[in-house]
């Protein structure tokens, strides 16, 4: 797991930075503060070097997390007005820092908002987001200049969705004739869900340990437990039920 990274001022895990009020100049007058959440350092400072010219673009990274707990601890320390999640980490997922930041989010004077940022297109992972408070949903390939208006929009209240994904929430929220999520995969963790989605996708067991920072046994532990949940009997059928509910 790659350890948060301090750069031009930006506070990792261990050192955050003290919050502040909005500066004014420069990129029209337009300012905010941001913290970004994601367990690939290099993509990190990808998007930092993209959009965090704050003259140029009035976007201030002023913090940054490579998992849950590091992401709670900076997002509560430094109070940004927009948080960039990422859907998958090590420790739970975007929906577990979702879930331990909930009195930020609820905050009506200094709200702190979530803006999904993810290579995941599938629908279990966006609604999964939205229902735990994000304000919006973008993938991967959005270009910095539209990364940098979503996250304005998200900071004045605006819901911001990639154009394919914002029909996954009509889907979910719009009907009044279907549960918004399927009950099946309620039974499941976060953690399941991530081992499920690796399992389904193909991935060793071995490869799936790699990808989520535990040991193979754990992976087993999970898989046995998600057969058994969901009354599956081994990974093929797990992938024909996966791949039926579009989570692959």
């Amino acid at each position: 797991m790659s350890d948060p990274t301090e750069t031009n001022g930006t506070a990792g895990a261990g050192e955050a930075a003290e919050p502040a009020p909005p500066a004014g100049g420069g990129a029209g007058e337009r300012r905010v503060r941001v913290v970004l959440v994601d367990d690939h350092r290099m993509f990190r400072t990808g998007v930092q070097a993209e959009i965090g010219q704050t003259a140029e673009t009035g976007v201030e990274v002023v913090g940054e997390a490579a998992d849950v707990d590091q992401a709670v601890t900076v997002i509560t320390a430094t109070r940004p007005e927009v948080v960039l999640l990422d859907v998958h980490l090590p420790g739970g997922g975007g929906v577990e820092v979702l879930r331990r930041c909930a009195p930020l989010m609820s905050d009506s004077e200094r709200p702190v908002r979530f803006l999904a940022l993810s290579v995941s297109d599938a629908a279990e992972d966006v609604i999964g987001v939205i229902r735990g408070g994000a304000r919006g949903y973008v993938t991967k390939t959005i270009t910095g200049t539209d990364l940098v208006d979503s996250v304005f929009r998200v900071q004045e209240g605006d819901a911001v969705f990639s154009p394919r994904l914002a029909g996954f929430v009509l889907d979910a929220f719009a009907s009044t004739d279907a549960p918004p999520v399927d009950e099946d995969l309620d039974r499941l963790t976060q953690r399941e869900r991530e081992v499920l989605r690796l399992i389904a996708r193909g991935y060793a067991y071995k490869e799936v340990a790699k990808q989520l920072y535990i040991s193979v046994k754990t992976v087993e532990s999970h898989v046995s437990a998600v057969l058994r949940k969901l009354q599956l009997s081994n990974r093929h059928e797990l992938t024909r039920w996966a791949t039926a509910r579009r989570l692959v």
